[in-house]
This record gives structure tokens, sequence and C-alpha cells, in this order.
């Protein structure tokens, strides 16, 4: 017996009937060997994070433009609290953690810089749309190690695309990140904006802080025990219905005081038009594409799709810079 098959036989005796067995996966789009020491989605999830795209999510917006100071969350850190979040649920319940873990940190490797901002800028220019949790797919089907992709398992790619509230993983270790995430940005964003000032604990109403808690902390265990405590042995991912709506109307709380905050988004605008000003350039320079996204015009793929790819992976930073480069003068110097 291998390493990987001990491993399997012992996912078979631990875990949940209703888990996803690694031996049991619909497999990749491709075939290859299986590693003698990981079962499929522990690789699965090695690859995410040792690809370009997950370290470029630490220099992309959470809900914060470029935040003054060090303590603000940025897209890897809620990546990483949504995978602790996730994974405790799923250990709790005897789910699969391997294949949680891997969802989780590859839910939004397809975000573009600026966050929703420059998401909303791609999607209103680009005639085939723009969604982050398809684009986090193609990145990993199509975009990563020079257009080979990661070769992700079915179930990997069908929790990344699922994450978001409109749509349903097949797996319960996708719906375990569904509601992580959400729980994860309600969490942190409310951390955010208490440290920020720009509101308090006591800001939130009474109603939902008798159901959640007073703190972070206290929230967070709510949710997290209230998952686990409506889930087990059940073939679902659920809360009950007292912790569902009290999330429902934080969410809602949340959106008037922080996410439309028109203090916290005043720069969202300029952010948006920056992504369309580097979207309408390169539609018009093509040949100023970096050589991968030339070649996968070469090869029939539509430009304005291969455009959003070049945009859409771009961190804040180098969008600004290139910006920069691109459309403001520089001074003259005598030589």
């Amino acid at each position: 017996m291998t390493i990987r098959e001990m491993l399997e036989e012992r996912e078979e005796q631990i875990l949940s009937p209703y888990a996803s067995l690694s031996k049991n996966s619909k497999g990749r789009d491709t075939d290859e060997p299986q590693c003698d020491i990981r079962p499929v989605y522990q690789r699965d999830r090695d690859r995410i994070v040792h690809c370009k795209a997950f370290r470029r999510l630490k220099d992309k917006t959470q809900v914060y433009l470029i935040p003054e100071g060090d303590h603000y969350r940025t897209r890897l850190t809620h990546t990483l609290e949504v995978s602790q979040i996730a994974r405790t649920i799923s250990k709790a319940l005897r789910l699969n953690e391997d294949l949680t873990e891997a969802i989780a940190l590859g839910h939004d490797l397809g975000h573009t810089p600026f966050g929703h901002a420059g998401e909303r800028a791609l999607n209103s220019v680009c005639p085939y749309g723009f969604k982050h949790n398809e684009q986090s797919v193609r990145t990993v089907e199509k975009l990563e190690k020079d257009g080979k992709g990661l070769n992700l398992t079915w179930e990997v790619r069908d929790g990344i695309l699922n994450h978001q509230t409109s749509r349903m993983p097949s797996t319960l270790e996708g719906k375990v990140v569904r509601l992580s995430d959400k729980i994860a940005y309600i969490h942190h964003d409310m951390d955010d904006a208490v440290r920020g000032g720009v509101l308090t604990e006591m800001d939130v109403p009474a109603s939902i802080r008798d159901v959640l808690g007073s703190t972070p902390g206290d929230r967070l265990d709510t949710f997290m025990h209230d998952i686990i405590t409506n889930s087990k042995e059940k073939n679902d991912i659920c809360m009950s219905d007292g912790v569902m709506n009290a999330m429902k109307d934080i969410r809602q709380f949340m959106f008037e005081r922080v996410y439309t905050n028109p203090d916290i988004k005043s720069e969202e605008g300029k952010a948006e038009t920056l992504v369309i000003t580097l979207y309408d350039y390169y539609m018009n320079h093509p040949d100023k594409l970096p050589e991968e996204n030339r070649r996968m015009i070469a090869e029939g793929e539509k430009p304005e799709i291969a455009v959003c790819d070049y945009v859409g992976a771009m961190t804040d930073r180098f969008a600004i810079l290139t910006y920069n480069d691109l459309f403001v003068p520089k001074s003259w110097e005598m030589i």
C-alpha cells in the first residue's frame, strides 16, 4: 500500500458517510498519474498555494482600497480566514478537510484589482461579462502555468464556481466554503470598520447582538456552532432560522453602514475608471499585451477575454503603476 492509499482508506473509516472521499473524485480534465503520498484534493490544495494567482491576492483589495495601516484585510487574508472557518466546520462534521481547504483557498483567485469595483468595471465594458467566480475557474483551468492550467479535480472547480449566494455547490465541502465566505467577510469587515472608526460595536442593532453576540469573536463562535449543530449527521449544510435571519440582518446592516458608505467608497469611482481605461487601452493596442495573452488571441481566443485575463489579474499596485506609466506624464530630465 502506498501512503496515499493508506490515507484514502483512513478517510473511508473516519469521515462522515456524506463526505467526499478522495478516491471517489470525478477526476481531472486531463488524466495524470496518482501521487504515491497525497490524495487528489491535497494535491489540489498544494497546487493552488503554489500558483501565481494565489500570491497576487496579497495586493488585492478586500473592502478598503489601498488602506493606510498594516492590519486591514486584503484578498489574501480574507481567503485564509475563509479557509480557517471552513476547515473548523468540516473537521467537526467529519467532512473532507483537504477538499474544503482547496476550494476555500481557490475561491477568489479570479478577483480583480480594487475588489468588487474592478469586477463591476470589467463587467460593464466586456461584452461577455465578467464574474470573479467564473474567472477563478478560468484561472485554474486555462491561465496558470503558461496556459496549461492546474488540472484540478472536478469537485474543487465546482466549489470555486459555486461559492456565491446565487449558486449551490455539489459537495457538502463546497457548501461549507459558501457559508464560510459570508461568515468571514461579515466577521473581518466589521472588525476593520471598527478599527477604521466607521462604526462601533454598539451601532449594531440590539436585535442582532442578542442573537449573534456583541463581539467579533462571539459572532464567529455563534455562526460556527450553529452550522455544526444543525448539520450533524445530515446530507446538507444549514443554519437555524434564527441565526440565518440574523446573518441576513447583519449583512444588510453592513451594506448600509460600510459597503455603500461614501467615505469608504469615495475612491471606487476612480478605481473603476482606471480599470476601464486599461481595458480600452489594451483593446486598442493588443500588441502591448504580454506574450502569453497575445498568443491566446493568435490561437483563437476573443481579444476581449484575453484583455480581461490580463487586466483582471493585476494587483492594485501594478494596475496603478501601469496606468501611471501609460497615461501620466513623466518629468523630462536634461542630460
